[in-house]
């Protein structure tokens, strides 16, 4: 019976350890799988993950997959690669304003063109963007406050995407072909302008000025080649005609020959 009760004893204890050490391992991971400054909650009845003013320079790649409110805002995020936010199947609002991203690539945000309701990246240093970023995105897209060079690719993406109301005058050119739109808001610029059709016809203008080159190089040619063989039939008639009677009957009998 001593026996009895001190195994019940020590197997009490041991089980309390190891509870407690799989408790401080969960808690352990817990704190250290998300970035410093970064916290999950619940908000409203929506699952939110916010990373806000956390000195981030990427997005996060441990990010709770059951997130529906992601906020990146104020950090130093430049670059978003592909599939910088796969794997969060129930994402409704990702705020990416207030960062330093100068670069987004097709693909980046793959994953959520169904349920994603709100995309912010404004305040950011986007100048200009590929149109197939956003290709089929549902969400509600704030572009404002960028440093936007105003051309064909600004236009075709704004025709691409759903701003969100009320944004579309903090889109002004930073920079442009013409220097009287830098300063305006670029729907107000579009609107006397159709950068695109500019484009288009400087893009003929270009391809009518080298086939132009090609084809006055090669008249060049051909005059010069024609200059260049009556030359050398001049110098050669010359020629014959400085040899003695038999030796140039001789020759030119060869020159036929020769042509023929």
């Amino acid at each position: 019976m001593p026996l009895v009760d001190w195994l019940l004893r020590h197997s009490v204890t041991m089980w309390l350890l190891l509870q407690s050490f799989v408790l401080m391992t969960f808690c352990f991971h817990s704190a250290t799988t998300f970035p410093k400054g970064c916290y999950h909650a619940e908000e409203s009845g929506y699952k939110t993950f916010r990373c806000s003013n956390a000195q981030l320079t990427e997005v996060p790649k441990d990010i709770p997959n059951d997130t529906n409110k992601l906020y990146l805002d104020f950090n130093q995020i430049a670059f978003l690669p592909i599939d910088a936010f796969r794997n969060l199947p129930v994402l409704l609002e990702l705020d990416l304003s207030h960062n330093a991203i100068v670069r987004i690539e097709s693909g980046a945000f793959r994953g959520l063109l169904e349920h994603l309701h709100s995309l912010d990246l404004s305040s950011n240093k986007l100048v200009s963007v590929n149109k197939d970023v956003f290709s089929n995105l549902k969400a509600k897209v704030n572009l404002s406050s960028n440093p936007w060079l105003c051309d064909c690719r600004l236009q075709e993406l704004i025709r691409t995407v759903d701003l969100v109301a009320g944004s579309s005058g903090s889109i002004v050119c930073d920079s442009s072909a013409k220097e009287e739109h830098v300063g305006k808001p670029f729907l107000q610029v579009v609107t006397d302008m159709d950068f695109c059709s500019v484009y288009k016809k400087t893009t003929d203008i270009a391809m009518l000025v080298t086939m132009f080159g090609w084809f006055a190089m090669v008249i060049s040619y051909l005059v010069y080649y024609v200059r260049q063989n009556q030359e050398d039939a001049r110098r050669h008639l010359e020629y014959l005609k400085s040899l003695p009677s038999k030796q140039r009957k001789s020759e030119e009998s060869s020159t036929i020959s020769t042509v023929v």
